[in-house]
């Protein structure tokens, strides 16, 4: 191989199948097929819905993106996919269809971690990640802090949901107010409408004694269900856009405060945020607020990148492969709860 690696990643991990293409840190293609439609009845991923899914859109997703990038199968340089953690349904099929092709075409195959994908995606929209950066990893199934000295191979996790993901929260507390999934765009819509500071709900292990950078939102869920209940009984009007403002204050408040505070204790100065919830306007803009105070740049890729999408996985793949990492074994399985700090398998 000469020149800078192509590399082709596959992303299946929940709803979406993901196929991207990446040379060295440029993006070439980024085709996504979503099924999150088929799991809006249900209010959420139904893991065997998600799985069929990917199987019918693999290789019209794969066809799309080899079409964006102008290129045929037989020119990619490796193979990358997610390997874990996610849907344990799900991962096989994108790591049945990685191995596939990668015997087939006889090129070196990685499976990489769905989590250091989300920080590394960052590297085709901004550059080279500086070391040592702090990443906010938030979406629908994580939410974590992590230490990233080496992309390719040293991330630490600093703190982390204990129970509920944020991206979880919100469509919980989506549903609770009857409005659609995935409830986080729609709340950050109606929040826009109403006042953060209307209802006082509780920001999670944020106490003296509790655990400085994790998480907790099953609490806040549970605040919010009960003002609602109590609102209801008593036949007063639900106003909707103020209870949508103060839920999300109360999330994006805790997870930038702690995020914060764990680049000041470890002498961090580069923030990154990255997953689905990293497309949300208030999280974004406190974030970049509180980290300007703080003397901490903040890098936040392009919304179509913050979701769950096959260009992450080809970046980190490219990562691997540029510095020289060997490649997974043939016989490359699946880990639905693989550890951040396992980066490829």
């Amino acid at each position: 191989m000469t020149g800078e690696p192509l590399v082709l990643g596959i992303e299946t991990s929940c709803d979406e199948t993901g196929v991207g293409i990446v040379r060295g840190t440029t993006l070439l293609a980024n085709a996504v097929a979503s099924s999150v439609q088929e799991h809006a009845r249900f209010g959420g991923v139904v893991p065997e819905v998600a799985s069929r899914a990917h199987l019918e859109a693999m290789v019209p997703t794969m066809h799309r993106a080899l079409d964006e990038a102008g290129i045929a199968l037989a020119d990619v340089d490796a193979i990358a996919v997610t390997a874990g953690p996610g849907l344990a349904g799900a991962l096989l099929v994108g790591v049945s269809a990685a191995k596939a092709y990668a015997e087939a075409l006889g090129k070196p195959l990685y499976g990489v971690n769905h989590l250091a994908a989300h920080v590394a995606v960052d590297i085709v929209d901004h550059g080279p990640l500086p070391e040592p950066t702090m990443a906010l990893l938030v979406s629908g199934g994580h939410t974590s802090i992590l230490q990233v000295d080496d992309i390719g191979t040293q991330i630490e996790l600093v703190g982390e949901t204990i129970d509920d993901a944020a991206g979880e929260a919100y469509d919980k507390v989506a549903r609770l107010l009857q409005l659609p999934y995935p409830g986080g765009p729609v709340i950050d819509r109606l929040a826009g409408q109403g006042a953060a500071d209307a209802i006082a709900f509780p920001r999670g292990l944020t106490g003296p004694r509790d655990a400085a950078y994790d998480f907790s939102f099953s609490g806040l869920k549970t605040a919010v269900a009960r003002w609602v209940e109590r609102a209801r009984a008593a036949g007063q009007p639900i106003a909707v856009a103020d209870v949508a403002a103060s839920f999300q204050e109360a999330v994006v408040d805790v997870l930038t405060a702690k995020t914060i505070a764990a680049c000041r204790e470890r002498g961090v100065t580069n923030l990154q945020i990255g997953g689905g919830v990293a497309a949300n306007s208030r999280l974004r803009a406190l974030a970049e607020s509180r980290a300007a105070d703080a003397g901490i740049e903040v890098r936040v890729p392009r919304r179509d990148l913050c979701t769950d999408n096959g260009a992450m996985v080809a970046a980190l793949g490219a990562q691997l492969v540029a510095a020289g990492q060997p490649p997974s074994r043939p016989d490359l399985g699946t880990v639905p709860s693989l550890p951040v700090s396992t980066i490829r398998l």
